[in-house]
């Protein structure tokens, strides 16, 4: 998770390109600033260990034993912008597999897509601003087909549905001490310098039913969060990288 992304966008993006190439963004992209909540589930066990270890949980298959995370992120965006180009309201999704390790800060594969009503400009906006919140390469990433995004939640469930179900996340509060749910701070999440926590909720479902590499799992990992990440922040961090011994 240490690699620097290394994205670009074709130009068509806002109707049906895919992410290509592997080119450095424009260092004189626009200004930017997203604040979004992730229903975000994995195949791994509770809580996914690819937080503290270079690769994921090991899944049993019949005499084998084999090491993956297979996730969905199903996004809200609750403010933000790109340039002049308000993102609030904005929905997207991303599934894949990280891949069996990922210490050299590369993933296996990932698709990601837009709900019909995030606009040519929001994507653009989107696509700038989420390979700094997921700052790694990626092995197989494209853009595929607009679908409708259900997203609901409150503090007992949250529901993410994208299309007539080709892919899903349900997650429902484990009880804890009190009636306010379990919530993991002072833990990183990926590339974002600020969020309001891990709120835990277990998976009921968590699956991607679209082409050859679908899977479906329950019972394992799952949880909200709500982040918050600007090009300040990454202007920041680079500087810093930069004046580093």
């Amino acid at each position: 998770m240490r690699a620097r992304t290394l994205w670009a966008v074709t130009a068509c993006l806002g109707l049906a390109g895919i992410f290509t190439g592997y080119g450095l963004a424009d260092e004189a992209e626009a200004e930017w600033a997203m604040n979004a909540t992730i229903i975000e589930a994995c195949s791994c066990p509770m809580f996914c260990s690819c937080y503290f270890n270079p690769e994921p949980a090991a899944h049993h298959s019949g005499h084998g034993e084999e090491h993956f995370c297979r996730f969905n992120n199903a996004f809200q965006v609750n403010s933000g912008h790109h340039g002049d180009v308000d993102l609030a309201g904005a929905r997207f999704w991303i599934g894949g597999d990280l891949g069996a390790e990922f210490d050299d800060g590369r993933m296996d594969w990932a698709r990601l897509h837009f709900d019909p009503a995030v606009t040519p400009e929001q994507r653009e906006g989107i696509a700038a601003i989420v390979p700094h919140v997921y700052p790694v390469e990626w092995d197989d990433f494209a853009l595929a087909e607009d679908a409708v995004m259900v997203w609901e939640a409150d503090v007992d469930r949250a529901v993410a549905r994208l299309g007539d179900g080709q892919a899903e996340v349900v997650l429902n509060r484990f009880p804890g001490n009190t009636d306010d749910p379990v919530v993991i701070h002072n833990l990183k999440y990926w590339g974002v310098p600020r969020h309001e926590g891990f709120v835990l909720m277990p998976n009921e479902v968590e699956a991607y039913r679209l082409g050859e590499k679908a899977f479906e799992y329950s019972g394992g990992n799952g949880f909200m969060i709500t982040f918050d990440i600007t090009s300040a922040d990454v202007a920041a961090a680079a500087a810093a990288a930069a004046e580093a011994p």
